[in-house]
């Protein structure tokens, strides 16, 4: 697969992600984060909670849990997920998303 992501969203900061595998660049607004991510196949994301976040599959797929619903979200599909509600996610593909969260740090700089 190939690159993706231009440069000029590769010149954005970098998120520090926990997960080995993932990797993020951040465009930072006054209240908001959005985020383009690009990450490996590393299994499962567990169950945690924050601020919405609003999402969109870019290339690959991946299955994501939003509270007791589990759905295969797939090149072009979009998911939203309220605050404070519960979700995981599974990457079994190298899967490109962007992410919008409602909050301004949610993830901090490298």
């Amino acid at each position: 697969m190939n690159d993706i992501y231009p440069e000029m969203i590769k010149n954005l900061p970098e998120a520090n992600i926990p997960f080995k595998g993932v990797r993020g660049w951040v465009a930072q607004g006054e209240n908001h984060q959005i985020v383009f991510f690009e990450i490996e196949p590393i299994g499962e994301v567990p169950r945690h909670s924050h601020g919405a976040q609003w999402g969109m599959v870019i290339d690959g797929d991946m299955e994501l849990t939003i509270g007791s619903e589990t759905k295969k979200y797939r090149k072009g599909d979009h998911y939203y997920i309220p605050e404070e509600v519960l979700h995981s996610a599974k990457f079994n593909k190298r899967t490109i998303v962007m992410d919008y969260f409602a909050e301004k740090d949610r993830y901090e700089l490298k």
